[in-house]
């Protein structure tokens, strides 16, 4: 088992930047992948981020390309997400996940096999 706390969440103005962290316990942190979704109200759970098991590989969506960053600690059993010139449209819950797949940097969430409980970002125009 696999336990995700993410923490950082809260609101800005738009332009400004937020970092989340998402701390694990339970199985060791650098035997799965991590990933970063978002769910905005009214929309379905999207991708944002996935960095794989050594941080070596990123992945990120287009629409958070060039302003999300996602990184990790291995030591310290946490994955980041640093968002710079964040947009109203960025405001949504986000969730981080660990997938047990050994390669890659999966997009689908069906991918990955536990979840955050999320944090809230708002962004203000």
């Amino acid at each position: 088992q696999v336990q995700l706390v993410e923490s950082g969440g809260g609101l800005v103005q738009a332009g400004g930047s937020l970092r989340l962290s998402c701390a694990a316990s339970g199985r060791p942190f650098s035997t799965y992948t991590m990933g970063w979704f978002r769910q905005a109200p009214g929309k379905e759970r999207e991708f944002a981020a996935a960095i794989t098991r050594s941080g070596g590989s990123k992945d990120y969506a287009d629409s958070v390309k060039g302003r999300f960053t996602v990184s990790r600690d291995n030591a310290k059993n946490t994955v980041y997400l640093q968002m710079s010139s964040l947009k109203p449209e960025d405001t949504a819950v986000y969730y981080c996940a660990a997938s047990l797949r050994g390669w890659g940097a999966p997009r689908r969430s069906g991918e990955y096999n536990y979840w955050g409980q999320g944090t809230q970002v708002t962004v203000s125009s």
